[in-house]
């Protein structure tokens, strides 16, 4: 049987320099002929990273013509600067929020509330919500957030954030589709029936993956780990086919298990993703030329 081709959105972070914007800028007009549902823009704390997430959500907002949800978090500001920039996003046109928490700010070990600010993602949720004009989004955590005592913990958490006003959630990544499927059995069975996107990370590299994985709580299987030491091994282009081979194995399953929106992490870099979504059976169609 034909699998059915799944919906799809893409991450991107806004650029620090001149050569990062190129990047940016060639990744998205790669990915906007794919059609994406939407494209978010993580954000950072500090004032030159929002300034940064801004200008590039509302860049791409008016160029490449697709729809783009900022990211948006507590950390190191105030309840009304942070409702400052929701509504610097509305007058632009932007009508999607990727909402968090936050990470610390580099630096610290732990997340600490703005003492004028969110406590957490369940008071920025409530906040955007109550305007009523804002399609919000939440994160969800298939494996247990590094400041979460465990899983049910985590359901618990997002069933808080849907009942506040998020209308869908996107997940971190992981390596196995069966940690995704008993992420989402726990989340119905807690009463949860909003949408629930699965966080896809095509492996750009295997130690940065590593990296990235231990700072989420995001666990490494014994089977990656062998299948890359190999692949490292041989080499950059046998590595890189291991991972776009990983990633649309895993895409495969979680769509024969039900899933029909994925969410790809491109860290600025289109092709894997490219490759990993025509294999999927995303066609990209013809776009007009964008200034």
């Amino acid at each position: 049987m034909a699998r059915t081709t799944p919906k799809i959105s893409f991450e991107f972070f806004p650029p620090k320099t001149l050569d990062a914007s190129f990047r940016l800028w060639e990744t998205a007009r790669a990915l906007a002929p794919l059609s994406p549902d939407f494209v978010s823009v993580t954000y950072g704390a500090g004032g030159t990273t929002r300034k940064l997430t801004h200008e590039a959500v509302t860049t791409i907002n008016r160029h490449y013509k697709l729809n783009v949800a900022a990211h948006l978090t507590c950390v190191e500001a105030t309840r009304a600067e942070t409702m400052d920039i929701v509504q610097s996003y509305a007058d632009a046109g932007i009508r999607e929020i990727v909402a968090l928490r936050g990470d610390a700010p580099k630096g610290q070990d732990r997340f600490s509330q703005h003492p004028d600010g969110f406590a957490n993602s369940i008071e920025l949720i409530e906040a955007i919500a109550a305007r009523g004009d804002m399609t919000i989004r939440a994160g969800a955590y298939p494996e247990p957030h590094p400041d979460s005592a465990d899983t049910d913990a985590d359901v618990a958490w997002l069933k808080r954030k849907i009942d506040a006003g998020a209308s869908s959630a996107i997940t971190q990544f992981f390596f196995d589709a069966e940690t995704f499927f008993r992420f989402r059995d726990k989340c119905v069975a807690a009463g949860i029936d909003a949408p629930i996107l699965p966080g896809i990370l095509p492996i750009q590299g295997w130690a940065g993956a590593k990296r990235f994985a231990a700072s989420c709580g995001t666990s490494v299987p014994a089977w990656a780990e062998e299948a890359f030491a190999r692949a490292v091994a041989q080499g950059p282009e046998a590595e890189r086919a291991l991972a776009t081979d990983i990633c649309v194995d895993l895409c495969e399953k979680l769509i024969d298990g039900g899933v029909d929106r994925l969410h790809f992490y491109t860290l600025n870099r289109p092709e894997m993703t490219q490759q990993v979504c025509e294999a999927l059976g995303v066609r990209a169609r013809h776009l007009d030329a964008v200034a």
